[in-house]
């Protein structure tokens, strides 16, 4: 790109924070990084938890790019950076030095949109940070994606940033159109390693630390078995996967993160495609200090990146127009691709990547004079890396020391393209056989957003459909550990003989005393029952256990609609039977949640 050395040049360095669950913040941070470079800065970008938090205090220009996950919750790579900034002993001009810019990336159909962006922005300016600009809200379900708030903003801050921050003498912003002569990574390509991908010696390392994203677990798959009955629009599977000897520990409510792969034949497909010879390995080095060398396979083939390390199927952003841009040789899809990566054209792009889920495999073999000429090494800043997938986790450790379930619908639908959409985790796991030896999935745990009990305390369950397995979790629990009739469960789905999940199970459980089940049946009347009516019918008992018992309540499932008319629901039943106004009565479930005896786990 030309840029000069610029790590010595007084006041131009910038910082770069994101935290997400997924790839999206990480991507937009990397933007700015690239923009950053542009404008001759010296620039780092790293996950929050991966920053040295103490070492705020010493920064002078911070720009932070962060989601929401679940109710409300920060992302996994964010809590130790937010636990710091909590801290009630920090001084109010603990960051009076530091100016900032945030951007929020947000789901408005969740209840608590953009909600870790708030409170951050507001944290940082309690603690004396000055804001740069006003706090960024993106919106996945903005008709034209997140970039429709984002690009306006990046544009906005720039601006104040180079009032505060010119550039040096002499320079101009390095045009867009301008490859960069060093890709992300320096590569070099070798003969393949001899031993396999998974080999004996690696997979006996991994068994003897506590798994994590850089460590996974390599679980026996032990079973696979549809829970829904085969007429069943929906293909709902309960998997179990074998920990044995793995030193994971769980407890209710926690998730796994299973780390999927591409299947073969889209494998071959990429590698045919792009004239690569997957026999070959790659050898990575930094180009830059500041950009650290990737999560790589043990075995780092061309097959094997192409199948563990890049998402092929994911949907392309923005800047892999641009890139692929570069190296087209036909003028008229080069045009297209810079159309594309334009401000201008993100309708268009919305509309062909996003409406159809249109994959990035899909979009390479539709610019076949540009997507085979790009280099390899190049790839690794076209192709973003395979997100974990997060899974709550539908057993209990106490019932089941060594296995991990999981509760998952096959994510499969129709576009307006011939080829049906599915999702790349669950239709790799729904494939695999458990009867082969060889079937090992990398998983690790972590702690999920809701927290139950430790003592046995009443608690009431809300769980349509798959929101049904970290309440299968907590049952089994507290069938181990005996606690009869302190439990409420309210489930629900569309058919009774279709989709009722695990119904001999709750049923054993009921019959011995250990949970009260409310089942919705909503497509067996002709009017539609969903759990809500049921709560409201049930209404004396669930306050009951509510304002006598001190129960806590718990909702998971889809974030759609369901949340809200479950949180409409609990406020009409205090309503009714506590003889509330409406405003009190929404006063006291607000009070429920800040106090977490309403915790919520819902996706989209």
């Amino acid at each position: 790109m030309g840029v000069d050395k610029v790590g010595d040049t007084q006041n131009r360095s910038l910082l770069v924070l994101y935290a997400s669950q997924t790839g999206t913040a990480c991507e937009v941070a990397e933007r700015i990084g690239r923009d950053a470079r542009r404008r001759y800065f010296s620039v780092k970008v790293t996950s929050m938890d991966d920053y040295d938090v103490t070492q705020l205090i010493h920064q002078n220009l911070v720009i932070m790019v962060c989601a929401t996950t679940g109710q409300g919750d920060e992302p996994d790579n964010m809590k130790q950076f937010w636990r710091f900034l909590l801290r009630r002993n920090l001084p109010t001009t603990s960051l009076c030095s530091l100016k900032f810019a945030l951007l929020g990336l947000g789901d408005s159909s969740y209840q608590k949109f953009n909600f870790v962006a708030k409170k951050l922005y507001k944290r940082l300016m309690q603690l004396g940070a000055v804001p740069l600009i006003h706090l960024g809200q993106a919106d996945d379900q903005h008709e034209l994606g997140p970039d429709a708030v984002i690009d306006p903003w990046l544009k906005n801050m720039w601006e104040v940033i180079l009032q505060i921050r010119p550039l040096p003498q002499g320079k101009e912003i390095i045009n867009e159109n301008v490859l960069s002569p060093s890709p992300k990574y320096a590569v070099a390509l070798s003969e393949g390693y001899r031993h396999s991908f998974e080999n004996s010696s690696s997979e006996a390392k991994r068994n003897e630390t506590t798994p994590s994203k850089n460590q996974p677990f390599l679980a026996p798959l032990t079973s696979n078995t549809r829970v829904t009955s085969e007429d069943h629009f929906q293909d709902v599977r309960l998997i179990k996967f074998s920990i044995k000897d793995s030193k994971i520990k769980y407890y209710p409510g926690d998730v796994v993160m299973i780390q999927p792969c591409n299947a073969d034949e889209n494998v071959s497909e990429f590698l045919s495609y792009m004239n690569l010879d997957g026999s070959k390995a790659a050898i990575l080095q930094q180009n830059d200090p500041d950009i650290p060398l990737p999560q790589l396979p043990a075995n780092p083939t061309i097959r094997n990146l192409v199948k563990y390390f890049f998402d092929i199927n994911s949907i392309p952003r923005r800047y892999f127009f641009e890139l692929l841009s570069y190296f087209s040789t036909d003028e008229l899809e080069q045009e297209k691709l810079q159309e594309f990566a334009s401000p201008e054209g993100q309708e268009d792009r919305y509309s062909y990547c996003n409406r159809p889920r249109r994959t990035i495999l899909e979009v390479l073999q539709d610019f076949p004079n540009s997507a085979p000429h790009v280099p390899f090494e190049y790839l690794f800043d076209l192709i973003p890396p395979i997100q974990a997938r997060a899974f709550s986790i539908a057993s209990s450790l106490k019932m089941y020391p060594d296995e991990i379930h999981i509760l998952m619908a096959v994510v499969k639908y129709k576009t307006k393209l011939q080829k049906p959409r599915q999702g790349l985790c669950s239709t790799w796991l729904a494939s695999l056989n458990p009867s082969k030896e060889s079937t090992k999935i990398p998983l690790w745990t972590r702690k999920g957003t809701i927290t139950f009990p430790k003592t046995p305390t009443s608690i009431i369950l809300i769980g349509p459909g798959t929101g049904a397995a970290p309440f299968r979790s907590v049952i089994q629990d507290r069938v181990i550990d005996g606690i009869k009739g302190k439990t409420v469960f309210f489930f629900g789905c569309r058919n009774q003989k279709k989709d009722f999940f695990c119904a001999d199970e709750w049923h054993d459980f009921q019959n011995k005393g250990f949970v009260t089940i409310f089942t919705a049946f909503s497509r067996d009347q002709e009017s539609k029952v969903y759990v809500q009516h049921k709560m409201l019918a049930n209404g004396q008992l669930a306050f009951k256990n509510i304002y006598e018992d001190r129960a806590y309540i718990y909702v998971a499932g889809n974030s759609k609609r369901m949340p809200t008319d479950v949180t409409d629901t609990l406020v009409a039943i205090v309503k009714k039977y506590g003889n509330k106004s409406e405003s009190e009565a929404e006063e006291y479930i607000r009070n429920l949640q800040q106090s977490k005896r309403l915790q919520m786990d819902t996706w989209s």
